[in-house]
């Protein structure tokens, strides 16, 4: 017998505990990996594993989409940098007339969700192809840290329209609606997979804050990433991690069978949902004129 589904704010006590060891590991990794370095383009790091990358990545908020179509000056044109999958590009059609998603990235590409208003290019961040003075907003979905960010914000400010902005998000390490399960996830992000994270990698979620970002910033509310799944599917968000591919390509096993062992130890009936919650961060601002 399946016991009461928790509230809301039953979960928010225990998430936020929950969440406290994970970024204080977290912590640990962005002090040794980053070293204060400037941001790079560090390249396609999702090509071998866009499959599970499309099916098991979390959806964004639908509220951060509405309010960035209600502070733009219009909404003909968006333009999606490091779109991956169109994980962004898809929620930004139902409010731009055209949207633009680039990737370097032609595997993820082919996985994107095909939508009318939706033109798909293989393209770098410092290299869109734009027309300067043409697009409306700007999106970077949990990819800034990836960048070269000095020539992707130079390629910004010449393509956004005046008054256009500029969006960028990140989300953090996974917590889990029970202690436990959020150990097993911390131990293969950390323990298990930690010095198998590619360079950049530290600087999701909370140091989103910290990285250079040189526009009028505006204020933005305050969004929840939450999602409702089965073990089969944290699993395959696992999966879709970077640094699983690389510990399989160095070991010749895959490290998450372990995991979903330990996950099963403590999750209760497999179809059974658990609550997982990333930390969210979110910034955006318009070019200083």
């Amino acid at each position: 017998m399946h016991s009461a589904e928790p509230s809301r704010d039953d979960l928010s006590e225990s998430l936020t505990g929950n969440l406290a060891s994970a970024r204080s590991m977290k912590s640990n990794q962005q002090k040794s990996s980053s070293g204060g370095s400037a941001v790079r383009d560090r390249g396609d790091h999702f090509s071998t594993q866009a499959a599970d990358y499309a099916t098991f990545r979390p959806h964004y908020p639908a509220e951060l989409f509405a309010f960035l179509a209600s502070v733009v000056p219009r909404r003909e044109l968006a333009w999606d940098c490091a779109t991956g999958n169109g994980q962004a590009a898809v929620p930004l059609s139902r409010y731009f007339s055209h949207v633009v998603a680039t990737d370097i990235s032609a595997a993820q590409l082919r996985h994107a969700e095909p939508h009318e208003r939706i033109e798909y290019r293989v393209a770098r961040a410092h290299d869109s192809g734009l027309l300067s003075g043409s697009v409306d907003l700007v999106t970077v979905a949990q990819a800034l840290h990836w960048l070269d960010l000095p020539a992707f914000y130079s390629e910004v400010e010449r393509v956004l329209a005046p008054s256009g902005l500029l969006s960028v998000w990140s989300y953090g390490s996974a917590a889990v609606d029970t202690d436990a399960l959020t150990e097993c996830v911390a131990h293969l992000e950390f323990d298990i997979l930690g010095k198998y994270w590619p360079e950049g990698r530290a600087l999701v979620g909370e140091a989103l804050r910290d990285l250079p970002f040189p526009f009028e910033e505006i204020e933005s509310p305050v969004f929840t990433l939450e999602a409702r799944w089965t073990l089969d599917q944290l699993v395959g968000y696992t999966r879709s991690w970077s640094a699983t591919t690389r510990y399989v390509s160095e070991h010749g096993r895959d490290p998450i069978s372990d995991f979903e062992r330990a996950l099963r130890a403590h999750w209760g009936d497999p179809p059974s949902r658990h609550v997982v919650h990333w930390p969210f961060v979110h910034r955006v601002g318009r070019v200083r004129r």
